[in-house]
C-alpha cells in the first residue's frame, strides 16, 4: 500500500491518546489521511484530535474501551456511518503488567487479555469485514512488542498477550492477502511511552524505586514513539509481516532464530539481575 500520499484515505487508530498511538495518528494525518480515533483517556484523545484537525484533517474521536465488544460495535457504527471502510486499521491500544506468573492474579489475566488480546480481536472483527467488502489495497497494523517473540519471567502475562498478537497477525495476513489487504505485527523494543509509567507491578517486580528506575532507563534510551510511527509507515509500504522496531528488537529477532536457548539464557540473566 502506497503511504506517500494518504489524501482521501482514512486511518483508524486505537489507543490514540498518547505514545505510539498518538504519534502514528499524527503521522497518518501529515500524509493526508482523515482519522478515526479512540481511547479511554478522553483528555489525551481530545489533544490528539485537535492536533490532527490543525493539520486540516477530518477526525472522529470517541472514548472507547477496546476490551468492551459493545463499545467497539458502537464505535464501528459511528465510523461506518461516515466512511464505508477504513484504509488503515491500527490496533494499538495496550496495557502493561510487571509480574511473574506466580504473582499474576486471575483478575490481572482478565484485564490484560481483555485489552491486549480481545482489543485486537474486536478491532479486526468490527472493521476488517468492511475493508474486505471495499477491496484493497488496505492494511491492518497490530501493535505487538519485542515481547511477542522474547520470553520474560517478569512480564509473563504481557508476553503471552503479545505472542498472541503476532500469531493472530500472521494468520490473518494469509487470510486477507487474496483481498489485497496486508497485515503487519509491529514489535517495538524499549520505547519511551507512558505504558512503562502506568503498568501495575506485582510481587518481586513491585519493589521501591523499580518503576522510577525503569522509566529513567526508557527515558535515557531516547527512542520515542515518533520513530515507531515512521517504522509503521515503512512497514505498511513494504507490507512486512512482522516488523521489529529499534536495534534491540532486531537483535533479538535474529538471535531468536539463530539460538532460542541463548535468548532464554539472556532473559533469565536479565531477570536475576533485575531482582538483585
Amino acid at each position: 500500500m502506497d503511504v506517500r500520499d494518504l489524501r482521501g484515505r482514512v486511518a483508524l487508530v486505537t489507543g490514540a491518546a498518547s505514545g505510539i498511538g498518538r504519534a502514528s495518528a499524527l503521522a497518518f494525518a501529515r500524509r493526508g489521511a482523515d482519522l478515526a480515533l479512540c481511547d479511554v483517556d478522553e483528555r489525551g484523545l481530545a489533544e490528539t484530535a485537535e492536533s490532527a484537525r490543525a493539520l486540516g484533517r477530518e477526525v472522529l474521536a470517541q472514548r472507547v474501551d477496546v476490551a468492551d465488544a459493545g463499545a467497539m460495535a458502537g464505535f464501528a457504527g459511528a465510523v461506518h456511518a461516515r466512511w464505508p471502510a477504513v484504509d488503515v486499521l491500527m490496533n494499538n491500544a495496550g496495557v502493561g503488567l510487571g509480574a511473574s506468573f506466580l504473582d499474576t492474579s486471575l483478575a490481572d489475566w482478565e484485564w490484560i487479555r481483555g485489552v491486549n488480546e480481545l482489543g485486537v480481536v474486536h478491532g479486526c472483527h468490527f472493521f476488517v469485514p468492511a475493508m474486505v467488502r471495499a477491496g484493497g489495497p488496505r492494511h491492518v497494523v497490530n501493535v505487538a512488542s519485542m515481547a511477542g517473540y522474547v520470553p520474560s519471567v517478569t512480564l509473563a502475562a504481557y508476553t503471552m498477550t503479545k505472542y498472541a498478537v503476532v500469531g493472530l497477525s500472521e494468520s490473518l495476513r494469509m487470510e486477507l492477502a487474496p483481498h489485497g489487504i496486508g497485515v503487519t505485527a509491529i514489535c517495538p523494543g524499549i520505547i519511551d511511552t507512558p505504558i512503562v509509567r502506568n503498568a501495575p507491578l506485582r510481587g518481586a517486580a513491585d519493589v521501591p524505586g523499580a518503576r522510577e528506575r525503569m522509566a529513567e532507563l526508557y527515558r535515557r534510551r531516547g527512542y520515542g514513539p515518533e520513530r515507531v510511527a515512521e517504522n509503521v509507515l515503512r512497514a505498511i509500504a513494504r507490507n512486512r509481516a512482522v516488523a521489529p522496531v529499534s536495534p534491540e528488537a532486531w537483535t533479538f529477532w535474529f538471535l531468536k532464530r539463530l539460538s532460542p536457548g541463548a535468548v532464554r539464557a539472556l532473559m533469565a540473566f536479565a531477570d536475576r539481575r533485575g531482582r538483585g
